[in-house]
């Protein structure tokens, strides 16, 4: 007889589909369903940077073609956007009113771009770079050699950094507290670090707050930028790179805790036996340091994904060592983050 097990998964990201890769191996005759509030198939965001000196397109970007999803019985309904779960009857519930039953859910809804509430009023003029579309926009409105004012430089916008000052572009970064995120940089290094991206190529700000942020004049730069101390600067972009919040508003109500993300043990099962997490939306539980951590990077991400998916079908494996995440400074005086490493 076969199965009758419905594993649905909320995230077409890493995590997500490396849960559904090894969930069809593990259990062949169930039902997987990825939800995914997206238009694409599963892509690298890693590889976005292409779009500036590459002719591509966004099939270039998949992971997976078309017929890995259809070989597989991997159901991905896309645009679709998830409002509710209701834990009690083990349904979740989509904006456009639909109910989709499930034996056991994955949350791998990853995070969203933060920004703080002193950029809000701003944030029209912002373009981010966490999607395929916005990436897009960003590559049509820069003009060759334009100028990139970056706020704050997680290490995902500092991947985007080092990539654009090689292809010619400027690229002017204003620092904050988020500067290196989320590595743990000493104060010590944090010079070096500094130094290391100037070595680089990009002009680096520090030490100065945004007053305004404003539409460039006709003819002008279409972005104008005011400090605090009374400095400006012009930009044809300006990309916030903040860090991430994870993106689970729809966990609300479900009666899983919930803190910064979702909390679970060390084999990635919530406060509820039916719902699991992995990646950037889940805080793992760490009895070395006696608290709950968010563990981030390709490689991390990915191992979540298969620990969850095995953890779902009757394993019992605990997540023990995270890849490295120390920042270096290698001998060409290149600055390194293992998070831009990705299989």
């Amino acid at each position: 007889m076969g199965s009758t097990q419905h594993y649905v998964i909320i995230g077409n990201g890493v995590a997500g589909n490396e849960a559904a890769f090894h969930l069809r191996q593990r259990d062949p005759e169930s039902r997987i369903t990825i939800i995914t509030a997206g238009r694409l198939l599963f892509y690298s965001r890693y590889e976005l940077p292409r779009l500036f000196h590459e002719n591509c397109d966004w099939r270039d970007f998949l992971v997976h073609p078309v017929e890995y999803y259809v070989d597989n019985r991997i159901n991905v309904r896309r645009n679709s956007f998830v409002t509710h779960v209701d834990a009690d009857r083990k349904k979740l519930m989509l904006a456009h009113k639909e109910e989709i039953h499930y034996s056991q859910l994955l949350v791998a809804s990853g995070g969203a771009s933060y920004l703080p509430a002193e950029l809000d009023e701003f944030a029209p003029l912002l373009n981010g770079f966490n999607l395929y579309s916005s990436a897009c926009k960003v590559r049509d409105i820069l003009p060759q050699k334009g100028k990139v004012v970056m706020l704050g430089g997680d290490v995902l916008g500092l991947d985007l950094a080092r990539n654009l000052v090689s292809d010619g572009y400027q690229v002017v970064l204003v620092t904050t507290e988020q500067t290196f995120w989320p590595h743990r940089v000493e104060s010590d290094e944090r010079a070096l670090f500094i130094g290391a991206l100037r070595d680089m190529g990009v002009e680096v700000i520090e030490g100065v707050k945004i007053e305004r942020i404003e539409q460039g004049a006709p003819g002008m730069s279409a972005r104008h930028i005011q400090f605090d101390n009374g400095r400006e600067i012009f930009a044809d972009v300006v990309m916030p790179f903040l860090g991430l919040l994870p993106a689970a508003d729809f966990m609300m109500g479900s009666g899983v805790d919930f803190e910064r993300g979702l909390l679970v043990s060390t084999n990635l099962r919530t406060t509820d036996q039916n719902i699991w997490a992995a990646g950037d939306v889940c805080q793992i539980w760490s009895p070395e340091e006696n608290q709950y951590r968010f563990y981030y990077g390709w490689k991390n991400v990915k191992k979540m994904g298969e620990i969850a998916a095995k953890n779902m079908t009757g394993e019992d494996i605990h997540w023990e060592t995270a890849t490295d995440q120390k920042l270096f400074i290698d001998k060409n005086r290149q600055l390194i983050s293992p998070y831009w490493e990705h299989d």
